[in-house]
């Protein structure tokens, strides 16, 4: 799932992870995400990671907070291509680890993909 000791900071990974989870539809629009110290406690992590991919969801509008009632999946996401370019790279490079290749790989992939 996450790799803690990869290259990609933890909570861009993990923003990765919970954007995956919301496109499959395995969370929903307007579904309660896990608190920030239960997820934390889940994966290993600090709370501030994960409140900082929290937050970082939030600004590219895949979720929204509503104080005591926690974090939910947005009813209809209004992010930037940018940030979804950013996580479309990350779930690629973890796939790619995935399959044994490191992030140079990764990009000479690419490269050789685009035709260069």
């Amino acid at each position: 799932m996450l790799h803690i000791e990869g290259p990609i900071a933890t909570s861009e990974e993990l923003r990765a992870h919970v954007v995956t989870r919301i496109e499959s539809g395995e969370w929903e629009p307007g579904e309660r995400l896990p608190s920030v110290r239960r997820l934390a406690d889940q994966l290993g992590l600090a709370p501030n990671t994960v409140a900082k991919a929290y937050r970082e969801l939030e600004a590219a509008g895949w979720v929204h907070t509503a104080g005591r009632r926690g974090t939910m999946v947005a009813e209809q996401f209004d992010g930037n291509t940018e940030v979804r370019g950013l996580e479309l790279a990350i779930a690629y490079l973890q796939s790619m680890r995935g399959l044994g290749f490191t992030a140079d790989d990764a990009a000479r992939f690419v490269h050789r993909a685009a035709g260069g």
